[in-house]
């Protein structure tokens, strides 16, 4: 039994790393999941969840409920959440105080976060043509006008908080982006630091509601088209990347602009990226495995 725990504590331990990239808007916890040699098996026990499970539980089929559970990797799963969510619950409290007492220097460094991610996307698109540059276009202005949209508050309520999840955990299969960000651009980023911060029970478990949702009808669509329709994705994610970004932009003008300190925590936002893009290159299928 003890032999069995510890080989879960490195599962643990890339949790909470995987969970230090998943708080941050722009960098993403896949990315970590890649360079520490779990990527392959999250991305197998994700895809493994199916809407079986649940109809098996409602038929109270309880062996084959068993089955599905042992299909998904539960204790793997289990172990890797519970990482992160220790990473959720020690940066929630660091990120609110650097968004209220730098606002601005922090949405310039997530913005440098963004616009490397994107350039990184990008790159993996391949050969400059018609399609991903209709495809990059296309991006640019849903992200511009998503971003728009973000001017009007649709406040925190329960089902805001679910389909805000539902939409997040997308991020997981999708290069590059992470669900914190797209929980940004829904105004409901430092809502939910809070939440986390104060253990609010009844948001977390409305957005995590969102996040299996999401995880049973969204992520199998999202892989089939990034699998058959790779480099017209990776463009159209780019474009909305850099068209969303805008609305960081606005938030470092309404805190007083661009000045050369608040250059220096953008320019730092990219440098994080190359990074992490420079040892994803040099791990390959994970320098963190062991």
């Amino acid at each position: 039994m003890n032999d069995k725990l510890s080989s879960f504590l490195p599962v643990y331990i890339k949790g909470i790393l995987m969970g230090v990239c998943d708080i941050i808007p722009g960098v993403s916890g896949g990315t970590m999941a890649l360079i520490t040699g779990i990527y392959e098996r999250l991305i197998r026990a994700v895809g493994n969840i199916e809407p079986d499970i649940l109809i098996t539980f409602l038929k109270r089929d309880w062996d084959g409920f068993l089955e599905e559970l042992k299909r998904i990797d539960l204790l793997f799963l289990i172990v890797l959440a519970a990482g992160i969510g220790t990473s959720f619950i020690l940066m929630s409290n660091v990120i609110l105080i650097l968004l209220n007492d730098y606002s601005a220097e922090t949405y310039s460094f997530f913005l440098g976060l963004i616009a490397a991610s994107a350039v990184v996307i990008y790159a993996g698109s391949g050969p400059v043509s018609v399609k991903t540059v209709s495809g990059l276009i296309a991006g640019i202005l849903i992200g511009l006008i998503v971003s728009g949209l973000s001017a009007f508050d649709p406040g925190h309520s329960l089902p805001v908080l679910f389909i805000t999840g539902a939409f997040a955990i997308c991020a997981m299969v999708l290069p590059g982006i992470s669900g914190a960000y797209i929980t940004m651009i829904m105004n409901q980023y430092e809502y939910m630091l809070h939440a986390i911060k104060t253990l609010s029970v009844i948001d977390i478990a409305a957005y995590m509601g969102g996040a299996v949702i999401g995880i049973l009808l969204f992520t199998k669509a999202l892989k089939y088209l990034i699998s058959h329709y790779h480099a017209l994705m990776l463009a159209v994610l780019t474009g909305f990347m850099l068209g969303s970004s805008r609305m960081l932009y606005g938030k470092i003008m309404e805190d007083g602009g661009f000045d050369g300190g608040i250059y220096l925590f953008l320019l730092l936002g990219i440098f994080v990226i190359a990074l992490i893009e420079f040892i994803r290159r040099r791990c390959g299928s994970g320098c963190l495995e062991n």
